[in-house]
């Protein structure tokens, strides 16, 4: 792998969920803050509070620079933040961000219903999917072991009882990022 390969993937890039153009309403005056948001990494579904560039032109949607900071071009600085600190509009663009990132990569999430493994001796990471119950498990643990899943709708025709796939493992990952309670995550701070 050259240099320029491995400085590429420590790049971490993030969707834009809601763009405030007048910034945050805490505390200063209105006219005095520069333009804000929410974004949501593609990795591992940190989400950020962000802060623009004055000159920058986002929209929802935008794919951005998070990390490294001197990799960033239209952001000027972002932290960390819980689902309950997001804006009304950026929790609901979160639903369909998700979805999207989750058809769009969908090799690396068919990859995890390949590749799942057991928690504890009576949990199975499938187990912690929507719907997911011990006999739908064991079929999918069967149906792997012969061969492993290539696509969805591969993993539907095979599965008799699983439907949306895709949709499963996206509701899961929306169930992680607005629970900070749940004790088991697999997707949203794990790097894949």
């Amino acid at each position: 792998m050259s240099e320029a390969d491995s400085d590429e993937t420590d790049v971490r890039r993030a969707v834009v969920l809601d763009y405030l153009a007048h910034g945050l309403s805490e505390g200063r005056r209105r006219f005095q803050q520069s333009p804000a948001g929410y974004a949501l990494d593609t990795a591992d579904f940190t989400l950020y509070e962000v802060a623009f560039d004055e000159d920058a032109r986002i929209t929802i949607g935008t794919n951005v620079v998070v990390e490294p900071p001197e990799e960033r071009d239209v952001i000027e600085d972002c932290r960390p933040v819980k689902y309950d600190d997001l804006s009304s509009g950026a929790q609901s663009e979160l639903e369909y961000v998700v979805h999207d990132l989750v058809e769009e990569n969908e090799e690396r999430f068919v990859a995890f219903y390949n590749d799942a493994q057991p928690i504890t001796l009576r949990l199975h990471q499938l187990n912690l999917l929507p719907g997911i119950g011990k006999k739908l498990r064991n079929t999918i643990l069967d149906e792997r072991k012969r061969k492993p899943f290539e696509s969805f709708e591969e993993l539907e025709d095979r599965i008799s009882g699983l439907h949306a796939p895709g949709e499963v493992l996206a509701n899961r990952i929306l169930e992680e990022l607005r629970d900070e309670d749940l004790k088991y995550r697999t997707f949203v701070g794990q790097e894949r």
